[in-house]
């Protein structure tokens, strides 16, 4: 699943540099989605490790309180450690911008995305957790099924559209990212507050605990 999102994100920076003007655009979204953003998937992965081991070890017990509870905590603390990042890279933006390049046109390019890149901060701060959930309940295949529809099916040729054929550029491919991660989370979020963890099929999980 990692190389799945791996993936994707490195076939929207391939795309983007046929753009025009792309040594400004590529190294404008290198740095949004390969420097920033990377720091804070950083502590998302985190949470997802521990998400998916401990969602495993209480399905395992039949302990469905306790699994709801652990996902509710996790993503809630994932999602204001997120809000942590953002405020501090809105404050900080322009100084944050130039660790990473001495060029005024690229860093006024990077200060143009940052609405997209505080979307993309704020769906990478829920988005880990929950697919640690699922991983947890061993929900792999169903989660794969979901990612290559949300990011190779929508996000991609959505990013097509509006970036060449809109002529939105640089914004119009991380639009399309964006939203193929926002589809991947929505999806995902229904799934895990509409199942029935008290009575889910979880048999794999409490195979893989015993």
């Amino acid at each position: 699943m990692i190389c799945l999102e791996l993936w994707y994100e490195s076939i929207l920076v391939l795309m983007t540099g046929y753009m025009e003007n792309a040594e400004v655009a590529l190294n404008a979204l290198s740095i949004c989605s390969f420097n920033i953003s990377v720091w804070e998937i950083m502590i998302s992965l985190g949470f997802l490790a521990a998400t998916g081991v401990r969602v495993a070890n209480e399905l395992g017990a039949g302990n469905a309180k306790a699994t709801k509870f652990s996902i509710v905590v996790a993503t809630a603390m994932s999602t204001v450690i997120g809000f942590v990042v953002i405020l501090i890279f809105l404050c900080f933006r322009r100084s944050i911008v130039y660790l990473f390049t001495t060029s005024d046109v690229v860093a006024d390019a990077v200060l143009d995305l940052t609405p997209l890149l505080v979307l993309n901060l704020f769906l990478y701060s829920i988005q880990p957790v929950l697919l640690g959930a699922a991983v947890g309940a061993g929900w792999q295949n169903l989660v794969a099924y979901v990612n290559i529809a949300s990011y190779y099916i929508v996000g991609i040729p959505l990013g097509v559209i509006l970036g060449y054929l809109n002529g939105y550029g640089v914004k119009g491919i991380w639009m399309g990212m964006n939203f193929g991660i926002l589809i991947q989370t929505m999806v995902l979020l229904f799934i895990t507050w509409k199942i029935d963890w008290d009575r889910g099929n979880f048999e794999n999980t409490s195979f893989r605990i015993d």
